[in-house]
């Protein structure tokens, strides 16, 4: 029994001996990763290790101590392992104690996978070993992105961009999902509905609101655009406090990111217009030159061009920096480069300056280059435009020049008012006295004549109240005489109709160049009429306005008289009525018979090019039929047969090609005048009208799209300028010439983008208006 029991102990001995010397001949071999046993036991998840470390824990914790320690390399996440024969190659890769949700992650080899939850692509990876797909959940609101050679995490709610960590570990990542305001409103069940608005008014749809900061910025930078804001206003603490008590989710923006976001705005709206101007034939051009308060010289360069609907359309292309000198050669190149950059260098038609001198050389330049390239109608005679309010500007100027003394005392007088508020206050109080009707005074600019023309008519009305006032106050001495009155009475008759001119001529609709020749009749009947007055004054003042019109207007202007031809209410009828009275009798036959040529030639060359697109779609239409008709040889007997349709509109396109007996424009001539009402003459558009009748004068409703376009005046770039002072106001002088160009370029585009239009109190005042109390 003794021995029994002796015999077993030593077999138990002996198998405990043999299983000592089997492990430790593991240990001998793992000892070769150069890492404790322990440690690698925490790192690897194989099964037997496993078993092992529970049934032999006490064991390997006393092994462990024997075992030399030596610290791992990480240049190399493989290893080689060798046990009980089996030997291979495995990637460890570190694990994660995620703090949010208290388990371990193994999410796999960062990079290479631009969605880590989507399925690992075989091709991609081949020849190599494939990466672990992530495992995490954080992964589906988070995507990798490459930013400047560098991989981050975008989160897909507000966009904000986090470093990847060495390790794969994505504790930051749920630290921001739990602070992140859009992820935090689109992981709640109860929608909010939102009412997506389309322009101003009308209502697009009905849909869940989310929260896109995105789309917030967008705006935003269109709100700084559009209402000419400083960047800084984004940072300004009472706006971001009303923005943080509309909606929780508001991120403050910098000003450095408002710069940058209406940048992106410019870059975008201008990219859309590049694509816009490649659909247009031709565009019109308009510029003129402004010293800002910096004294920095800016050149604006407007286009303008009719849309597929028949829409007149103004964008301002270039607010850009000329340097001095501003000669007509450097203004030519500064022109020449943006129509290069915009890519209408062969679409240019026409281009309105003013009267200066450089711009007739820049003109002259640019046209011989043009003409080289042979892209101008009838010889280029249209090219060059002279501003018709830059003229009738000049013409007023030379005749308030003859009662200069007496403007000058009313202006005077009127500023002595308006400096105290009981002078007019007792000004007022005489006003009442002789129970007159008006309340308003007016202190003109001086460089603008219609302020000046508002001034003389309003000091008329009070022109019993100066005296008496004088009586009153010792020091007021601007106290015209009766004779000084009935000059500017006289001189107010004449300037009334320039007045009315110029509020048509310069409206903020910019009107259509088919408007003008009426104006200009009556502006010439006016100055014949009083060239014969009684009063020395007044003639002495028509002379003068005489010779500024026949040195501009003395030649037939062709571009006023050629868009009231193409204007259905006037036809030829209106140049026969209004000739004869703006030039003599033999000039005006002359004339009349010139301008009738001319619209002969230039329908002629829209008639070639009508022809000549129509025979390239012939030859590419017949060009299919030969192809489809090789085909149908090969392939089944009655298949790829032209049907009778198809016949048809070939004989109509070679048939097309033929000019007719009657030309468009004769049919048209030859037509009566189009009679409307008064009140819907006051609205009528000659736009309208041509889109209406299009498929009648195919031809010459396309030369009419392009002629009626043409603006006359160059009220369009001033306007800009008006902004420009605002925009570059003295807290503002800093700016650099590239931020200036992006914020009216910009500001031009979102108008619109939205639809909108400028208010008349955007414009820069031209006066100063005194109510009387």
């Amino acid at each position: 029994m003794d021995s029994r029991r002796a015999s077993q102990k030593s077999d138990c001995k002996a198998r405990k001996r043999a299983i000592y010397r089997l492990e430790k001949l593991k240990c001998s071999k793992l000892a070769r990763f150069q890492t404790p046993v322990p440690q690698l036991i925490k790192q690897a998840r194989f099964q037997f290790q496993f078993q092992f470390l529970c049934f032999f824990g006490s064991f390997w914790i006393d092994m462990s101590e024997q075992i030399p320690t030596v610290e791992c390399s990480s240049a190399s996440p493989l290893v080689e392992i060798e046990v009980d024969g089996i030997t291979g190659r495995e990637e460890f890769n570190a694990i994660e104690c995620d703090s949010n949700n208290g388990n371990n992650e193994v999410d796999g080899i960062i990079g290479g996978e631009e969605n880590p939850s989507a399925p690992i692509d075989p091709q991609k990876y081949a020849y190599q070993r494939k990466p672990r797909k992530k495992t995490s959940a954080v992964w589906k609101d988070f995507k990798i992105v490459e930013k400047n050679g560098v991989k981050k995490a975008e989160c897909n709610f507000c966009k904000d961009l986090l470093s990847i960590s060495s390790s794969s570990s994505t504790t930051h990542f749920h630290r921001h999902l739990t602070s992140c305001l859009p992820h935090i409103a689109a992981s709640k069940r109860q929608k909010v509905l939102t009412i997506d608005m389309k322009g101003s008014e009308c209502v697009n749809l009905v849909k869940n609101f989310s929260y896109d900061m995105k789309k917030v910025r967008e705006l935003a930078s269109h709100m700084i655009l559009y209402h000419e804001y400083p960047f800084s206003m984004m940072e300004h603490v009472v706006f971001n406090k009303f923005m943080r008590a509309n909606t929780p989710y508001w991120q403050k923006i910098s000003r450095t990111t408002a710069r940058n976001d209406c940048q992106s705005t410019y870059e975008i709206e201008k990219k859309k217009l590049k694509t816009i101007l490649r659909g247009v034939n031709k565009v019109s051009i308009t510029t003129d030159m402004w010293t800002s308060g910096q004294k920095i010289s800016y050149m604006v360069i407007t286009c303008h061009f009719v849309d597929p609907d028949w829409h007149l359309q103004k964008r301002v292309l270039n607010f850009c920096n000329v340097p001095p000198p501003h000669n007509g050669v450097i203004i030519a190149d500064a022109l020449q480069k943006c129509f290069i950059d915009w890519g209408i260098e062969n679409k240019v038609s026409t281009i309105t300056v003013d009267n200066a001198r450089y711009n007739d050389v820049a003109l002259r330049v640019l046209k011989d280059v043009f003409s080289l390239k042979k892209k101008l109608s009838i010889g280029g005679q249209l090219f060059h435009v002279r501003c018709c309010a830059h003229i009738t500007n000049l013409l007023v100027k030379d005749g308030l020049s003859e009662i200069g003394e007496i403007v000058d005392c009313v202006r005077e007088g009127v500023k002595y008012l308006v400096a105290s508020e009981a002078r007019i206050k007792q000004f007022s109080d005489i006003a009442k006295q002789l129970q007159l009707p008006s309340k308003k005074l007016f202190l003109d600019v001086p460089t603008r004549w219609n302020s000046t023309y508002l001034m003389l008519a309003a000091a008329l009305e009070f022109r019993e109240v100066f005296p008496r006032y004088g009586d009153r106050d010792q020091g007021f001495n601007y106290v015209p005489s009766v004779e000084d009155w009935t000059k500017v009475e006289n001189v107010c008759q004449i300037l009334a109709v320039f007045n009315e001119v110029t509020n048509i001529i310069s409206g903020t609709e910019y009107p259509t160049a088919n408007l003008f020749l009426p104006e200009v009749w009556r502006i010439k009947e006016v100055l014949n009429k009083k060239s014969l007055d009684l009063n020395d004054y007044i003639r002495a003042m028509v002379v003068k306005m005489n010779t500024k019109f026949d040195k501009y207007w003395g030649e037939c202007n062709l571009l006023m008289a050629v868009a009231a031809v193409l204007d259905p209410r006037f036809k030829m009828m209106l140049v026969q009525f209004c000739f004869p009275v703006i030039y003599l009798e033999p000039e005006a036959t002359k004339n009349i018979d010139t301008i009738l040529r001319i619209l002969y030639e230039l329908y002629d060359e829209y008639a070639e090019d009508y022809n000549l697109a129509n025979v390239e779609s012939n030859g590419h239409e017949n060009a299919r039929d030969i192809g489809s008709s090789c085909s149908g040889s090969i392939n089944v007997v009655g298949k790829n047969v032209m049907s009778g349709k198809s016949i048809f509109k070939s004989f109509v396109r070679r048939n097309d090609t033929i000019r007719p007996v009657k030309s468009d424009l004769d049919v048209y001539l030859e037509e009566g005048v189009y009679i409307c009402s008064e009140d819907s003459d006051l609205h009528f558009d000659a736009l309208e009208w041509w889109k209406v009748n299009d498929l009648k004068y195919r031809i010459l409703s396309k030369m009419t799209r392009d002629i009626l376009s043409i603006p006359i005046t160059i009220v369009a770039s001033e306007s800009t300028f008006s902004a420009g002072g605002r925009v570059i106001d003295p807290y503002r002088a800093s700016m650099s010439v590239e931020t200036v160009e992006m914020l009216l370029c910009g500001a031009d585009w979102v108008w619109v983008l939205y639809g909108l239009k400028k208010s008349s109190n955007r414009e820069e005042p031209t006066y100063e208006e005194i109510l009387l109390p």
